[in-house]
């Protein structure tokens, strides 16, 4: 085993905050690449002050989907495709979207305590075959706190562009759209509640259709009967079967306070003159060690493959969900647990050489976090997972058929702590796990898949992590840990005494 070293809307906080985490280290030493930045950790001040509101607001989810040609996108929270290690742009969106006559906005009620409930969204139409150059497309959403937003999504190819629905009926919204092009489409429905802390948001799986500018299927001349989603609530009892696409956690227990948001500074560009904020989410994991805490994540959060560069001014805040603020904010007083600050990132060597989608199965990493000085706000210091809790890791292969969650924090229904759940399948395009109708949203990646989960309990052993999807179909995917995911967290310890990360050659 070798050992190279390598080293959304977001906000940070008080004190002891986060380490400037770019450059190169390594057995032999090699030279930091130009504006790494400091390599010592950052003091609280100087931490909360970097990451002012504009910054904060800047921020993205780092959400890697790949399009029918296999080429990777960066997804942004607009649902906008960036090129992600190549110069090919998304295909352009063409459609027009007009407001059907005598249409109106989503009118919500008042913000109030919450029903629980995310938007129900039925409906849909089209529901999928074929239509001409103009369609008009509904939805039926309804919500016990008001309907405070409803956006259709269209996609074609790699490209999607969100567009504003009216209010055309009680609980009726619609656009009327004209200048389709040929070929294959589909079409997601965002809606969003009045609920308090932001409202609460349910996104419908993807529905493909196929536009045929010679003729098509005509608009129907009535409204199809509403047709229900899968069910969206889980019962915190293992024993349910039904599939879960995109859901508050309700459950608790052992992974409510192990997960968590992680906010960091990815390079803008190969020369690292500029950064950009992103977040995704993480879990503390046993390590069976002392003096350190680790916590996994999806290696795309840790490392950038593109620019070659690690993250910087991390920052994670476990159980996020918990706190008594409005959603995300820079005070880490009213998160339960406060915040942490890890000093560098692990991977795989093979992450760091290839680039997205043909480093799919290395998408794993880990962050380390010291026992002293890595804790600011609210909440005891000391180990943070002596404070927090650990979830075992299952570096062994898992079943396909058996149920699995994966959970995280998504940037759409930020602060909830969201999941999905289904039967475990795989995606041999790119020898991964799958879960076919999951619906979580970018700021997701990294977060922990469970397989089996005690729901009552809150707790399971982690498989794999929320790595990527596709531009134009449901589901996610996450690498199994059984190829070098052990090797490389054995490793973690290797770089204490020059934390500027480490490349795992295994």
């Amino acid at each position: 085993m070798a050992i190279h070293g390598f080293m959304y809307r977001t906000t940070l906080v008080g004190a002891a905050v986060a380490a400037l985490l770019v450059g190169a280290t390594s057995v032999g030493a090699q030279a930091e690449p130009a504006g790494a930045g400091p390599s010592a950790a950052a003091s609280g001040d100087r931490g909360a002050s970097y990451w002012t509101p504009a910054r904060r607001a800047a921020a993205q989810p780092r959400d890697l989907v790949i399009d029918q040609r296999g080429l990777g996108y960066l997804k942004r929270a607009d649902g906008a495709l960036e090129p992600y290690g190549h110069s090919v742009a998304a295909a352009p969106i063409s459609v027009r979207a007009v407001a059907p006559a005598g249409s109106t906005k989503p009118q919500a009620g008042p913000p109030s305590g919450g029903d629980g409930k995310a938007p129900l969204i039925e409906g849909a139409d089209p529901a999928g075959g074929t239509i001409g150059a103009e369609y008009p497309f509904r939805a039926t959403v309804t919500d016990g706190d008001g309907v405070k937003s409803v956006n259709f999504v269209l996609t074609k190819g790699s490209s999607s562009t969100s567009y504003s629905a009216s209010r055309i009926g009680t609980n009726l919204y619609g656009i009327d759209f004209i200048n389709f092009t040929d070929g294959d489409w589909s079409w997601t429905i965002v809606a969003r509640d009045n609920a308090k802390g932001g409202g609460t948001t349910s996104t419908s799986q993807p529905i493909a259709f196929t536009v045929d500018t010679g003729g098509g299927a005509p608009p129907p001349t009535t409204e199809p009967p509403p047709t229900t989603q899968p069910p969206l609530a889980g019962s915190c009892d293992n024993t349910t079967t039904s599939i879960v696409v995109n859901d508050r956690w309700t459950c608790g227990g052992k992974v409510q306070t192990a997960a968590g948001r992680i906010y960091f500074e990815m390079p803008a560009n190969r020369r690292a003159t500029r950064w950009s904020g992103y977040v995704c989410s993480g879990t503390v994991v046993d390590d069976g060690a002392t003096g350190t805490s680790v916590i996994l994540t999806a290696a795309h959060c840790v490392y950038d493959d593109v620019n070659k560069a690690f993250a910087r001014n991390v920052l994670f805040i476990p159980n996020q969900a918990g706190t008594t603020g409005a959603g995300t904010d820079r005070d880490c007083s009213n998160d339960p647990l406060g915040c942490w600050s890890p000093t560098y990132g692990v991977v795989d060597v093979d992450w760091t050489t290839r680039k997205f989608p043909d480093n799919i199965p290395y998408d794993y990493a880990y962050y380390v976090v010291p026992d002293a000085g890595a804790h600011t706000g609210n909440g005891t210091s000391g180990a943070l997972d002596g404070t927090v809790g650990a979830l075992p890791v299952n570096f062994l292969a898992s079943a396909p058929g058996n149920r699995a969650h994966a959970l995280g924090y998504s940037y759409s229904d930020d602060p909830h702590f969201m999941y999905c759940a289904e039967n475990l399948g795989r995606e041999s395009s790119y020898n991964d796990y799958w879960l076919g109708s999951c619906g979580l949203s970018g700021g997701a990646s990294g977060g922990p898949w469970i397989q089996t989960m005690d729901e009552k309990a809150g707790s399971g052993p982690i498989i794999s992590v929320n790595s990527w999807g596709y531009t134009t179909a449901p589901g996610m995917g996450g690498p199994p840990l059984t190829t070098s995911a052990k090797c490389v967290f054995d490793a973690r310890t290797n770089s204490l005494n020059n934390p500027r990360g480490v490349i795992v050659t295994c």
